[in-house]
């Protein structure tokens, strides 16, 4: 949780579809009462306090509004995002399933970063599944964890003429 705080505090922004925004907010959002609930452990707090602060942009077609410091994206998703990393800063931190693979597809992601988890799953889907080129990646860095996982994080290598 430690990691993921400190990416979420380093990006400018949360970048998601609705599926993703949804089920963090579900998790995430501040309640109303201002008192984060019971389940929580204190650990998570810090985490819960970022990406509740934390602007967020929500790529749908399907929702009218959102809210929770967030901001509808509209339209096609490519000329929408390269405006979006044409703005000054530290960049846009992607989340979700869909639109990672929507996004690698137009060559719109700068870094891929993957946590691998020693746990072994047996359903759910495909972390870029139906991408339609391979993607050559290079290495950037690499972190292991007290708990066995360990973060990857490799930038496309770029065709040379």
């Amino acid at each position: 949780m430690h990691y993921w705080t400190a990416e979420i505090e380093r990006a400018d922004a949360l970048l998601y579809g609705r599926v993703t925004y949804e089920m963090m907010e579900s998790a995430w959002r501040k309640p109303a009462t201002g008192s984060w609930p019971d389940w929580m452990a204190e650990w998570d707090i810090p985490f819960a306090e970022a990406i509740d602060r934390a602007k967020k942009y929500v790529v749908s077609s399907t929702l009218s509004e959102v809210d929770w410091n967030a901001e509808l994206v509209r339209g096609e998703v490519g000329p929408a995002v390269r405006r979006l990393k044409e703005q000054p800063g530290e960049g846009l931190l992607v989340g979700g399933v869909a639109l990672p693979s929507a996004l690698a597809d137009l060559g719109l992601i700068d870094e891929y970063e993957f946590v691998v988890q020693p746990v072994l799953a047996g359903h759910g889907p495909t972390l870029l599944a139906g991408l339609r080129e391979r993607i050559q990646l290079e290495p950037v860095d690499r972190r292991e964890f007290r708990s066995g996982a360990v973060a990857q994080r490799y930038r496309p290598m770029r065709a040379t003429a």
